[in-house]
């Protein structure tokens, strides 16, 4: 009898301990899974620096960062609620909201467009125009499709008058790389830097022709914005830590990102210059002065406008449907 009381009055106490502990474990180390856009390169490197300085538990956090299959691949898992949080070319959430997805962007890290065409270093071509009789190579769903046919089209051309030829992404590289087409339509500074060895290449901007499109950034969908906005926000937090001390400190970026993707076998050069040409693409004439990921809804409006002329969105969306600047700052 007294052994049974005693041992009752013992699991009454692990209990409540247990009751008293459960929330603060949980407070200390919220789980978050966030996706990348595409295997590891430098747009990556505020992510894997976070976990290797140990920012992320800091923050009260244990992120689960997971390679992607693409930033639209991305999108989806999120849009499905098999990834919390997503980093993608956020300019890809008016389209996929134009077809039912909640998503939103609630950071933006690379606020100018980045889409560009690479070509020879020393080649002639240097605008649109000068692609009359050329090739050009790219992936259907890459960021580049919508924009495609206006983009030509602000150089006087069309399809007839430029091969644009469309590739699994698996074959982009080779067919670049072989000389077999004469522009690869990409992102300058995920390609730039790859291309230096193989194919050295300048880039053609596709801003120089009208395209607005917001690059690089962090998205959820309005119920995980709505639920866990303190999470959320304390990512956000650790991202700004990550990208200011990489503006300074690049090195520590790719030894970051070689620490938690050893398997990968980067080029520290490459991914150093991937870094560097990131951090050029942060900002635009709207976002001056402002925090690191904080929005411009003039940048969004532009964006928004130049989808539907290209005719990727109907009319009727407003820049504020496409993000938030709620955790920032």
């Amino acid at each position: 009898m007294v052994d049974t009381l005693r041992l009752t009055r013992r699991a009454a106490l692990v209990a409540a301990t247990g009751a008293l502990a459960a929330p603060y474990v949980a407070r200390g180390q919220e789980k978050l899974t966030v996706r990348l856009d595409f295997s590891p390169w430098g747009v990556q490197a505020a992510m894997h620096l976070a976990e290797s300085k140990g920012w992320f538990k800091d923050a009260g956090l244990a992120v689960d960062v997971q390679d992607g299959r693409g930033s639209g691949n991305t999108l989806q898992l999120v849009n499905a609620g098999q990834a919390d949080v997503g980093q993608i070319q956020v300019g890809l959430i008016a389209q996929a909201r134009e077809q039912g997805a909640t998503v939103k962007a609630f950071a933006g890290f690379g606020r100018r467009t980045d889409l560009s065409v690479l070509v020879d270093r020393d080649s002639p071509i240097a605008r649109v125009q000068d692609f009359r009789g050329k090739s050009i190579v790219v992936f259907a769903a890459s960021p580049w499709a919508p924009f495609i046919d206006a983009w030509l089209k602000a150089g006087g051309l069309d399809r007839n008058s430029v091969n644009v030829m469309f590739v699994d992404p698996a074959a982009l590289w080779g067919t670049y790389t072989a000389k077999r087409a004469d522009g690869l339509m990409s992102t300058t500074p995920s390609a730039l830097p790859v291309a230096e060895k193989p194919r050295p290449s300048k880039a053609i901007h596709a801003e120089d022709a009208g395209v607005a499109f917001p690059s690089y950034g962090l998205i959820a969908t309005e119920a995980t914005i709505k639920g866990r906005g303190a999470a959320l926000k304390r990512l956000v937090e650790t991202q700004v830590r990550a990208w200011t001390h990489l503006k300074g400190n690049l090195d520590d970026g790719v030894e970051a990102m070689i620490k938690q993707r050893p398997d990968a076998k980067l080029d520290r050069g490459v991914v150093r210059e991937q870094i560097k040409l990131t951090l050029d693409f942060f900002d635009t004439p709207a976002t001056a002065g402002k925090p690191i990921g904080w929005q411009a809804e003039g940048d969004w409006a532009a964006a928004l406008k130049a989808l539907e002329a290209a005719g990727a969105i109907k009319a009727g969306w407003k820049a504020t449907d496409y993000f938030t600047n709620e955790f920032v700052g």
